[in-house]
């Protein structure tokens, strides 16, 4: 063999041997498992392949979406440059440009139509950084009170609930630790075999370990295939449902009187309420039998521990906040919280739910989950933040009525930031016209997402491969998602185009930034001595110990793992009970003559949220290429409805065009079709507008609809 060729042959054996590693975060749901992706060279192409990490929330377990989520970093048809619309046509210019172009369209917008003619629309899939300096965006550069996000479409009838009845929400009171040793577990409206796969491991343990599992959920699925009772109630029945647990545990005497006595209000009120209620009605209300209702309740109620989680099914209602309240008065009768192997549980479903929701995305919202309505609150933070606090804006709406001011005129501009909000808002076609309107749209994102197709500017950002920073996982456990890959083309990161946008609006010196960790270093003093409390926390202390439960307020605090155990947040140390009525405030629509089926919405595993991420990675996609519409035969077969054909499902609002899919697993009454597709496709054009009274989240869970063959 002549020298030439053993060199050729040695260069070769090289190139196939190296070998990359890049540690990182899944970008999908709250289970935010730790990961490592290894870039091998092989020849002239890179292979890639994805391995669990160790960590405390899971283990180093990993989900299909988790080992395929390389794909849509790497995906073709990722934004690598800022595009500017011009006659219809989207063409590249440069980061100066687009930044000269919003500096100058803001500036006019706000000239001709005011201070808040301008909105902020943020992702509760960014990082704890980046959301609490969008914050600080909209209230400092751009001076607008108009801000939110769409985390109030997963997250608010939860977090609104546990701040009024404890004081203070952090999704999980407890760490998940604890789930494996308690005796009787409540998921309601919880698929969390789909929808965060991983935690799986930690209920199959309570089970094998012998505890008993309750189910709360209109389908049969793989969640409640694990429990041990499925009560299979009509969808948005929840409250009511849960008033028939309270009272048989009342009457059957499950109450921990010493510890309503000592650390609750209002437990009379309740008790009155539920003991004057009848069981009969109430299985007519839910379509729950009475046996069932009195079987679960006495099972968590003679258990010396127990839990309750809930998540969408009972969160996404008119009457969320109400739904949630309910489930936590159990709690409180039966003296399940602030013990070992007890407490409460929102399954947080974005990746970084928790952290979004506590440092200024929310229009009502200040950093540490501070109020922005709170004197005190705003002096403190305006400290931090070097300004007036007479400047800082109050409040503004929440997340889909911003699309109703814009509609109305008194929003004509609006920074998206990492949403898709055509798509995952309810009365979806409406949110498309209403942004329409808009004067001017800027949309930040990976992909051209069906919003970022509206938009005036688009600018190209960083996906979790190559953006360092916080998230907060479901646990309320703050994790450093580590990211050294490089950036495709002239993408920048979600922090970086903040910042960039505000030296252009001349607000530099409150914007002086150049790394995630500083950004991290001032949310931590802005958030000290708020009740998301993360100022005992650092980046070298998430390296060393992999992830941090809040509040944590020193640096030498290990963090809170158990909440409530001595008093709650509340001034008294007391929690606060509330009675909630059978019926919603804001009437649900019901099943009529012309509309008479319930549809409910939800996840698939291989799809996270509006799909533009997952549908870009061909292993994800191929799972569940187009979406579909579950249904009972029996109530297909009064519909003329064949199995795996084309059906036109209607309500009030719009229609959808879906794949037919048998199943003896729901309810009659009832249809399920996921929401992670667009267009003809997307559910949510079928939801109404009502929204819940206290936290705004809309009814997702709960549309009266027609079906028919479609020809």
């Amino acid at each position: 063999m002549t020298e030439l060729m053993l060199k050729y042959f040695r260069t070769k054996q090289k190139e196939v041997q190296k070998e990359k590693l890049y540690n990182t975060q899944c970008p999908f749901c709250s289970m935010q498992c730790k990961l490592q992706l290894i870039e091998q060279s092989v020849v002239s192409r890179k292979q890639y392949k994805t391995v669990g990490k160790e960590n405390p929330t899971t283990q180093g377990r990993l989900c299909i979406k988790g080992m395929n989520a390389y794909q849509h970093a790497f995906n073709r048809e990722r934004l690598k440059y800022p595009l500017l619309k011009v006659n219809g046509e989207f063409i590249r210019i440069s980061w100066d440009q687009a930044l000269e172009q919003i500096k100058h369209q803001f500036t006019k917008i706000q000239e001709e139509d005011g201070q808040n003619a301008l909105a902020v629309y943020g992702s509760a899939s960014i990082t704890n950084e980046e959301a609490y300096l969008l914050g600080k965006f909209a209230r400092v550069a751009l001076k607008t009170k108009y801000i939110d996000y769409n985390g109030r479409l997963c997250m608010s009838a939860a977090a609104s609930a546990a701040s009024q009845t404890f004081g203070m929400d952090r999704g999980f009171t407890n760490s998940l630790s604890e789930v494996s040793l308690t005796r009787c577990i409540i998921l309601a409206g919880t698929n969390i075999a789909e929808c965060q796969p991983t935690i799986m491991p930690y209920f199959e343990k309570a089970k094998e370990n012998g505890a008993f599992i309750i189910a709360i959920d209109p389908r049969e699925t793989a969640t409640t295939k694990l429990a041990d009772l499925h009560l299979k109630l009509k969808p948005g029945t929840d409250a009511a449902l849960a008033n028939g647990l309270l009272k048989v545990i009342i009457e059957e005497n499950y109450c921990d009187e010493a510890f309503i006595q000592e650390r609750a209000h209002g437990f009379n009120e309740v008790k009155d309420y539920v003991l004057s209620l009848k069981l009969e009605n109430i299985e007519e209300i839910t379509g729950v039998p009475i046996d069932q209702i009195r079987k679960a309740a006495t099972m968590f109620g003679k258990e010396a521990t127990g839990m309750i989680f809930t998540a969408r099914g009972v969160e996404q209602q008119t009457d969320g906040n109400a739904a949630v309240r309910n489930f936590l008065n159990i709690l409180i009768t039966t003296g399940k919280i602030g013990k070992p192997y007890c407490g409460f549980g929102a399954i947080t479903g974005q990746g970084n739910g928790q952290g979004a929701r506590e440092h200024g995305q929310k229009a009502d919202q200040l950093p540490g989950y501070r109020s922005i309505e709170n004197d005190g609150h705003r002096s403190y933070v305006a400290d931090v933040w070097g300004v007036d606090p007479e400047e800082l804006p109050r409040k503004g709406v929440s997340a889909y009525e911003i699309f109703e001011k814009i509609n109305e005129g008194e929003i004509t501009g609006m920074f998206l930031m990492c949403s898709n909000p055509i798509v995952s808002n309810p009365n979806a076609a409406f949110v498309k016209t209403a942004l329409q309107k808009l004067k001017f749209l800027v949309a930040v994102d990976l992909f051209m997402s069906e919003t970022a197709q509206l938009a005036d500017l688009i600018l190209p950002t960083s996906s979790y491969l190559e953006d360092e920073g916080t998230m907060t996982n479901v646990e309320g456990r703050v994790t450093l998602r580590e990211a050294s890959y490089p950036c495709p083309g002239e993408v920048k990161h979600d922090w970086q185009i903040i910042v960039d946008i505000a030296h252009v609006l001349g607000k530099e010196k409150y914007f002086s930034f150049s790394s995630a960790e500083e950004i991290f270093n001032e949310l931590r003093l802005a958030s000290r001595g708020g009740i998301a409390d993360y100022y005992g926390i650092t980046y070298d202390r998430l390296r060393k110990e992999g992830g941090i439960l809040w509040p944590c307020p020193e640096t030498d605090y290990k963090g809170t793992v158990r909440l409530f155990e001595e008093k709650f947040a509340h001034h008294d140390g007391k929690a606060v009970m509330v009675t909630v009525p059978n019926k919603s405030v804001v009437p649900k629509e019901d099943v009529c003559k012309e509309f008479p089926l319930y549809l409910t919405t939800g996840r698939v595993m291989s799809h996270y949220l509006t799909g533009v991420q997952t549908r870009k990675s061909p292993a994800l996609a191929a799972r569940n290429f187009e979406s579909f519409m579950e249904i009972h035969p029996a109530a297909a077969a009064n519909y003329q409805i064949p199995d795996q054909s084309l059906v036109k499902i209607e309500s009030r609002r719009g229609s959808i065009i879906v794949r037919s899919k048998y199943s003896e697993s729901i309810r009659p009454d009832t249809i399920f079709v996921p929401f992670h597709w667009a267009d003809s496709q997307n559910v949510n054009v079928l939801v109404g507008a009502e929204l819940d009274p206290v936290c705004r989240m809309p009814g997702f869970k709960l549309s009266a609809v027609k079906v028919s063959p479609f020809h």
